[in-house]
């Protein structure tokens, strides 16, 4: 049995595993997240190859969020079976200040024990013994709502009994003996007190403590972001939803799908332990809960479509089927998508007009060359396939290369990193134009883009890019964490996000100027890769190559005088527990390894 993302498979499907043509079963789990904008296109392929691939095999497709199913089952070929079983019975209902309405038209009135309604709610049900998933719209709610109700619960100590209290200490405690800043420190008192926040800016073992804390029923309460809905499980036996309108830039404030309400409903009750779930959506108006009630909980589910049509997902996976050499011809490649959902639902001239320009785009590049009817990816075009890049990122490092002068620095290199696509805008603090604008100064001789005028319509990018350019560099010159996330107000999670795509797109820059004959950029890129991946100068990294050594290690072996694998052959395990931070079991592995 393999189990396996959607973007894991899609790499193998690309590398070639020989192992796939063995599989006789294929379980799609979460089927309609074809719907999504960012994950949708990638389970579409993989969908589409497999059954080209494996057309004996059997196809199981599963959600609990379909309305057009039949839609589905026909692309797929498949039966459709519709449940409405629930392993815990579901009440949805609407919650106007201490008054739930139910679907079925009953009337639940709460105790009166705190002025905020969300607060309320919550205290009510932890005072049966219940636990509560909050969802909010942005993580300022999801912090400023935790943040209230963590004071709640310590003004009401009876709330949660004293063994569950330890047992919160234990878990507040762990969260800060990995890391001191004062994101995880307000994190860690907000367990402490019985509540606390879930969203991307949680280090993984953020969510770990978490998730397992509320999982044991010691932790009361977890107010999300909607991502969590999608991704854990974590039932509850009251999902309180504070909003069904969501700010979206340049859109102002937009309606959430019926479908993404449905998931949040999705995480009430939790088997074993709830006879009933509730789902309840908070209204300030008598007029906001009769819109509530009809659109949401009486709404009907938005039709599943395909996403695969944006430029941006096309260029990837049509570059991938051609490179892995699947089709050999322009009228093959269309037979190709005329079988995705795409396809499907649109019809071939839809799909003729979207692969013509997609095709240009990459033989403009030299990813592909088309001879008549004929296809063939370039070198550099299998390449960029397997690094699992977007052709434009490949594209941006392949221009800036060629335009580089001859003094090139650390800094411009990350800079070019921070520029391409894949890179995450993370949320930090705002740094003033000028302090940007300095920067660039200090280090616009190596600067492989070269600085761009306020006037240039690029100009806003540029130093966005310089933005996470200075996080980036202040990682690798191995500032403290704590020190950096107080710094640039970054949160973990972003970090974690920030640090991994760098790392993969300079080392996808070296490959890439090894195939394209840059080769003046092959090792820098290569050393930056590594200096990211482990956040050191480069004078430590044969020391991180070691297992068990991070970044704080190195550098204490490195001032203990420990400067090189040669230097650490002629040790013994006492002289290695001298130096701080390394105790006797990872200094048996040290030597073990040298």
């Amino acid at each position: 049995i393999i189990v396996s993302t959607n973007e894991k498979a899609d790499s193998l499907l690309r590398h070639g595993a020989q192992w796939i043509k063995d599989i006789s079963l294929v379980i799609l789990d979460e089927l309609h997240l074809v719907n999504d904008s960012e994950r949708g296109p990638t389970l579409e392929i993989v969908i589409t190859r497999l059954r080209r691939i494996l057309p004996k095999a059997q196809y199981i497709g599963l959600s609990a969020t379909i309305s057009n199913a039949e839609d589905l089952g026909e692309w797929l070929n498949a039966k459709v079976i519709k449940s409405d079983w629930r392993p815990v019975p579901l009440k949805e209902g609407v919650l106007t200040d201490s008054t739930i309405e139910f679907e079925d038209g009953e009337i639940k009135e709460l105790n009166v024990l705190h002025k905020n309604v969300v607060v309320n709610a919550i205290l009510n049900i932890v005072e049966e013994g219940g636990q509560v998933l909050v969802f909010a719209s942005t993580r300022k709610k999801a912090e400023d709502y935790a943040y209230k109700i963590a004071q709640a619960f310590n003004e009401r100590l009876d709330i949660i009994s004293w063994e569950e209290r330890e047992m919160l200490r234990e878990y507040s405690t762990e969260l800060i003996s990995e890391e001191r800043s004062g994101f995880t420190e307000n994190l860690a008192r907000l367990v402490e007190a019985g509540a606390a926040f879930h969203h991307a800016g949680l280090a993984s073992y953020h969510r770990k403590i978490i998730e397992e804390a509320f999982r044991n029923r010691v932790l009361k309460t977890v107010v999300a972001t909607p991502t969590l809905a999608a991704g854990v499980n974590l039932p509850a036996r009251m999902v309180l939803i504070t909003e069904v309108k969501r700010y979206v830039p340049g859109y102002g404030y937009q309606k959430i799908p019926v479908i993404e309400y449905k998931q949040f409903c999705g995480r009430a009750g939790r088997p074993r332990y709830d006879e009933i779930g509730y789902a309840v959506t908070i209204s300030r108006t008598e007029e906001e809960k009769n819109y509530i009630i009809q659109e949401y909980v009486n709404g009907e589910l938005e039709k599943i479509v395909s996403r695969l049509s944006s430029e941006k997902h096309l260029r990837t996976h049509v570059l991938a089927i051609i490179s892995s050499a699947e089709v050999e011809s322009i009228s093959n490649l269309l037979r190709f998508f005329e079988e995705t959902y795409l396809g499907y639902l649109y019809g071939s001239r839809v799909v003729r007009s979207k692969i013509e320009s997609t095709l240009e785009f990459l033989k403009s590049y030299r990813f592909i060359e088309i001879d008549g009817n004929r296809l063939r990816a370039t070198k550099l075009g299998v390449r960029v396939s397997q690094l699992y890049i977007d052709p434009l990122t490949a594209k941006i490092l392949l221009e800036n290369f060629e335009k580089a002068g001859s003094i090139v620095n650390t800094f411009g290199m990350l800079h070019l990193i921070a520029f391409t696509p894949e890179v995450p805008r993370i949320p930090m603090k705002k740094l003033s134009t000028s302090i940007l604008e300095e920067y660039v100064e200090k280090y616009r001789d190596g600067m492989i883009i070269p600085p761009a005028d306020a006037d240039d319509p690029n100009y806003d990018e540029y130093l966005d890019a310089v933005r996470l350019s200075m996080v980036l560099e202040g990682w690798i010159e191995e500032l403290p964490e704590a020190e950096l996330y107080d710094r640039f107000g970054v949160q973990p999670g972003d970090m974690a996000a920030l640090r991994e795509t760098a790392e993969w797109i300079a080392y996808s820059a070296s490959q890439i100027a090894k195939v394209s004959g840059n080769t003046r950029f092959v090792i820098p890129f290569e050393k930056l890769s590594e200096r990211i991946k482990h956040g050191v100068r480069e004078e430590l990294l044969p020391l991180t190559r070691l297992k068990g050594i991070g970044r704080v290690r190195a550098r204490a072996l490195y001032r203990a005088g420990y400067t090189s694998i040669e230097k650490l052959r002629a040790v013994t395990v006492e002289d290695l527990t001298r130096v701080l931070g390394i105790g006797r079991r990872i200094a048996e592995k040290i030597l073990e390894q040298v």
